[in-house]
């Protein structure tokens, strides 16, 4: 199967087909040794040419994100024989959107306030988990509607952090 991805809005073309058992992948035009294994939901385990690498899914009702360690990348993708694909191609950053919290963790610091005009890609919340402190971006150009994360409090993998309108 070939899919359009984008990933942090950079595009690929990904060909993926089963092949003994394995997979046959080629990234750009580019053979790639790969294989790979899903141990739990959400979760993949990957080797990309002798290098391991553990890939989790965050999905929410408007964004897919794909975190590769402590790295969130905000992904796309797209098979092009899908008449959905095609419609939500074009739905853009209308409406508003939730920022979720991606794993449990604690909030340490809110970066903004309700109200405040927020770039794409600007930080807004960073949550402490497993030690590490990851900052929550807005997902798109527009105002902070709702603020329901606080400093010092404990979030739910899922939770709703913030609105972006």
């Amino acid at each position: 199967m070939t899919y359009e991805i984008l990933i942090d809005g950079k595009p690929f073309k990904l060909d993926l087909s089963r092949v003994d058992g394995g997979w046959q992948c080629r990234l750009d035009g580019k053979e790639i040794a790969i294989d790979a294994v899903l141990p739990r939901r959400d979760v993949l385990s990957i080797l990309v040419e002798g290098q391991a690498f553990e890939i989790k899914r965050e999905r929410t009702a408007t964004d897919l994100h794909l975190w590769v360690g402590p790295v969130r990348y905000e992904a796309v993708l797209r098979d092009p024989r899908s008449l959905v694909s095609r419609r939500a191609s074009g739905a853009g950053d209308a409406g508003p959107r939730k920022l979720v919290a991606p794993m449990p963790g604690k909030v340490v610091r809110v970066l903004v306030s309700e109200g405040d005009e927020v770039e794409a890609g600007q930080g807004l919340i960073v949550v402490e988990a497993m030690k590490m402190q990851n900052e929550i971006k807005s997902p798109k150009k527009g105002a902070v509607r709702k603020l329901v994360a606080s400093a010092g409090a404990n979030v739910n993998a899922g939770e709703v952090l913030a609105v972006v309108e």
